[in-house]
């Protein structure tokens, strides 16, 4: 007798292929058939009018904080993601030395937007070896987890204190690339690093990795993730942001090469207002991929707002002079603000040559929507544009701003008008995603939860095909959020339904499919809150063929596995890539 059979849904089976009407019968942890499907079942799922897809692979989270609380790393889980991979921009929890534990909290708290209150009170901080912290998690996750090694654990552990502010000694190094064995050994599914200007620790400083010499300890420490099957790298650096240096092209090409492993970077803007970024990064790929490297963007299928705030970090604090000033404490802030020659310094420092593109884009506060308000003469702004407001008061969008975000003391919520949400911009995406070299996600899933929620962005996605922009057939952008991801990173047995393979499946309503506005939940360890976006439509969840979402609701169940390198994946070499692609195009 079957476990399950899903009935009569019109099956997208992440092959690309078209969609058809079909039942997948389901035996344990595995698909036992797709087709006509009779016999008895433990269950029988009516999916009638549904559509049935492999169960979606976010490439890029930082849920490793949030799983030890939530098992279904929500939104993600609710929103058909059956796969996430986390540890990603060099940030993992571990290896830890107990020294650590603050500063990594911090540094989180400060980078990836992890409210410091959830990070006290949701783990217990007390494992060492990333085997430990693999241990974890075993019979305790909702959804399958892969999670990369961060260089600033490693740096920090083998370092201390001096791993900011100083250069690695050769014995150093010897020692990161020793304790980076173990951690692959352990189930690491590779290293991740940041050498980005945009990453700073819970004290204001660069994090540790940002001191890496590029030649002496970064390429060696990638070069040994070559030596553990069924690993992969992940890095961001200044020009992800931008355009890349030669440095940093060059820098790509040893650590693909090097490791013979794929290369990604988060996140890929698309913006038809500046082509030869957009042109100029994608080159980047095919550089390295003539000296035998590989290196994805990651991009984003749909367009996800960001909050901007005074209060808490974005993107505000990297832009010249703008960190000192918005790093004071809350109520020496506030008095900065008021002052007329504290703003003309810092809307200076936001023009100045050393701020680029970036600062004159992120404050043209005339764009801006005001969010939420709290002070009594900010009653009525919010959902309304910030230049409106400004004419209205007789003032500058600057000044405007400035008041509005001092009177609420600092927690007004401003929604900056998307830049890149024209359909000129999104004829580029669809070309772009035509790319062998882009990989669909960047959700930042489980971070930057006071700004942002990207999660449901495969329930999004799937909506704008269907009902939307139409950009794609469906087919294709199923593929694209599973069997694509599965295989860029070695996924054994997943990303496609298939006989034999796993049974992550994701059961949807074609006709309620979609994310809701991003709305406030008040559900953290320590009383903090985050930023959501929830899915509609997801009807049934499958993760190793047991249901953690059914009619809608989260069933309880726990079914979600580590997913640990050379077990529960396989190796891809930019050769072994470069040959499987290009059957690929054929059929996109």
């Amino acid at each position: 007798m079957l476990d399950t059979i899903i009935k009569g849904g019109m099956v997208i089976d992440g092959t690309g292929s078209p969609a058809r009407q079909a039942d997948i019968g389901i035996k344990g942890d595995r698909i036992v058939a797709v087709g006509r499907v009779e016999g008895p079942a433990a269950r029988v799922i009516d999916a009638a009018g549904l559509l049935v897809t492999p169960g979606f692979v976010d490439v890029h989270t930082h849920y490793d904080a949030q799983l030890f609380w939530d098992p279904y790393a929500t939104p993600s889980g609710p929103s058909g993601v059956t796969s996430v991979i986390a540890g990603n921009c060099g940030f993992s929890l571990a290896p830890l030395q107990p020294r650590d534990a603050d500063f990594l909290r911090r540094m989180l708290a400060q980078v990836e937007g992890m409210p410091l209150e959830a990070l006290e009170n949701g783990l217990s901080w007390d494992w060492r070896t990333f085997a430990d912290f693999l241990s974890r998690f075993e019979g305790k996750l909702g959804v399958n987890a892969a999670f990369m090694v961060g260089h600033t654990a490693i740096r920090r552990s083998v370092m201390g204190e001096a791993a900011t502010g100083n250069k690695a000694s050769p014995e150093q190094v010897d020692q990161m690339v020793e304790l980076l064995h173990e951690c692959l050994d352990a189930g690491g599914l590779g290293l991740s690093t940041s050498l980005s200007y945009t990453h700073i620790d819970g004290a204001g400083r660069p994090v540790p990795s940002r001191f890496a010499d590029w030649e002496s300890e970064v390429v060696p420490l990638y070069r040994a993730v070559g030596d553990h099957p069924g690993t992969t790298l992940e890095f961001i650096i200044d020009g992800c942001g931008g355009k890349f240096s030669d440095a940093e092209i060059d820098l790509m090409k040893k650590m693909s090469v090097s490791a013979k492993r794929l290369l990604n970077w988060n996140i890929l803007h698309i913006n038809a207002d500046a082509p030869d970024v957009y042109s100029h990064q994608m080159d980047a790929s095919r550089k390295v991929a003539e000296a035998g490297g590989w290196v994805s963007a990651l991009t984003m299928p749909v367009n996800v707002p960001n909050t901007v705030s005074f209060l808490s970090h974005c993107v505000l604090h990297i832009l010249p002079g703008w960190g000192e000033v918005l790093r004071l404490p809350v109520p020496e802030r506030i008095e900065a603000l008021r002052k007329p020659e504290v703003r003309k310094y810092l809307m200076d420092k936001a023009h100045s040559p050393e701020a680029g593109q970036r600062g004159p884009r992120t404050t043209r506060w005339e764009r801006y929507t005001i969010g939420a308000t709290f002070a009594p003469e900010n009653a009525g702004m919010e959902g309304r544009n910030l230049g409106e407001i400004a004419k209205e008061q007789g003032k500058t969008p600057t000044d405007c701003i400035f008041d509005i975000v001092v009177a609420d003391e600092l927690k007004t919520a401003l929604w900056p008008n998307s830049r890149d949400d024209s359909p000129e911009s999104w004829a580029v995406r669809k070309d772009a995603w035509n790319d062998d070299y882009i990989l669909l996600g960047g959700s930042d899933a489980g971070a930057h939860l006071d700004r942002m929620c990207g999660a449901a962005y495969p329930a999004a996605f799937i909506a704008d095909c269907l009902h939307g922009k139409k950009l794609v057939p469906v087919e294709r952008a199923v593929r694209m959020m599973t069997q694509l991801p599965a295989r860029h990173f070695g996924l054994v047995e997943r990303g496609e339904l298939r006989e034999g393979w796993k049974a992550d499946i994701t059961v949807i309503d074609p006709a309620r499919v979609g994310a809701t506005p991003v709305q406030r939940a008040d559900d953290l360890p320590g009383g903090a809150w985050r930023l959501v976006s929830v899915a509609k439509g997801v009807e049934h969840v499958l993760v190793n063929g047991r249901a953690i979402v059914s009619g809608g609701g989260i069933t309880g169940d726990l079914p979600g596995q580590v997913l640990r390198s050379g077990i529960d994946t396989y190796t891809v070499t930019p050769k072994s890539a470069a040959l499987e692609r290009a059957p690929q195009r054929e059929n996109a």
